[in-house]
């Protein structure tokens, strides 16, 4: 009886496992799939930036074939890259082609960040193009503890590519840029000296930086012919471009971001997710520029008038005008706020001075 029993649970698992299997679309299945060894099978001729990839140099056909093999390993994520690449892939071939600069330059935003906003590194990089503080703010990017736009595509993208166009003019070769993007220009420059090589595949570098055009090529190739790796995406699978409209606002203080949420009648995280260089959940004071949902902003500022004039009728704020002799303390103690409190309200840090005729913003 027993016996019986457990053929009968066999011939049921065998049954369920076979129509599982019979559901997965043809193009889907393991079967259909070309093999990995065929696909690391580069013919041949291979370029980055125009420069040529010397396959013909085994060293680095295993280097490249490595890289390739990794990347196809991880099939979701490759699917997410192509994806995503409607996306963002247009602005960044815009802003290339402006520049008179090659198109492969694109993949290095695949390879960095896979096209994500908050992508992070342990050293510190951020962001699309993953900027470290220092250079992205010698580019121009706005980063501090409450607006980070290495996290905005648009103003990363121009700065990536002003960054991208200063390596070439330094190193006079876009594989060698490319590099110094990962690496950083000073370690190449000293790189250059002490090895007296001038060519990519030549030089001893961090592994890092020696996989990193590697990496580059191996997105190249799959992106050029994403069918011959098995990735057979309708056009209805691509992400569409995120559509927004653009508003400028100027606040007298700080200014919850949620009333731009309500102005543009979305939810606050779709604010967040079209500014995602907006660290926090409030707006300084001062002039800002923020992206709001497609058709919205039309009857944006007459939304946002009423409603924050509501907010601040709710919370009493107050405007406040310096007067000869006051501090920072005083003005605290004259209105039962917390010294803090105060600073934070107006962005001041401790040692910052105070003016008569300044204005102060306070919530009662």
């Amino acid at each position: 009886m027993l016996k019986r029993l457990l053929l009968l649970c066999l011939i049921a698992l065998c049954f369920s496992r076979s129509s599982a299997f019979a559901e997965i679309p043809k193009d889907l299945a393991p079967e259909s799939l070309p093999s990995l060894v065929s696909a690391v099978r580069v013919a041949g001729p291979l370029d980055f930036c125009g420069e040529p990839v010397p396959l013909d140099n085994f060293e680095v056909r295993e280097r490249l074939e490595k890289e390739l093999l990794l990347i196809l390993w991880n099939r979701p994520q490759v699917i997410l890259w192509l994806k995503r690449a409607s996306r963002y892939f247009p602005y960044i071939e815009k802003t290339l082609a402006q520049h008179n600069m090659p198109e492969d330059l694109k993949y290095i935003a695949v390879v960095e960040s896979a096209m994500l906003p908050h992508a992070g590194s342990p050293k510190g990089a951020m962001g699309y193009w993953q900027f470290i503080k220092s250079t992205g703010r010698n580019y121009g990017l706005t980063i501090d503890r409450d607006i980070d736009e290495r996290r905005n595509f648009f103003a990363s993208t121009k700065a990536a590519v002003a960054y991208l166009q200063d390596l070439h003019t330094l190193f006079a070769s876009w594989t060698l840029a490319a590099a110094a993007y990962n690496v950083g220009e000073d370690r190449i420059q000293n790189e250059k000296a002490s090895q007296k090589v001038d060519n990519y595949y030549e030089f001893y570098l961090p592994l890092e930086t020696q996989r990193y055009i590697f990496k580059i090529m191996a997105a190249k190739l799959i992106f050029s012919n994403p069918s011959r790796y098995g990735f057979h995406l309708q056009e209805e699978d691509y992400y569409p471009p995120v559509t927004f409209d653009r508003v400028k606002i100027t606040l007298p203080g700080r200014t919850p971001l949620y009333l731009v949420a309500q102005a543009s009648g979305t939810y606050f995280k779709q604010i967040k997710d079209l500014n995602p260089e907006i660290r926090g959940h409030e707006l300084l004071k001062g002039s800002h520029i923020i992206a709001v949902p497609k058709n919205s902003g039309e009857k944006f500022h007459s939304r946002f008038a009423d409603l924050a004039e509501k907010w601040r009728q709710e919370y009493k704020m107050h405007i406040y005008i310096v007067r000869r002799g006051d501090s920072l303390t005083t003005i605290a103690e004259r209105f039962h706020v917390t010294l803090p409190a105060l600073m934070a309200w107006n962005d001041l840090s401790p040692n910052r001075h105070i003016y008569p005729g300044e204005k102060l913003v306070i919530y009662q």
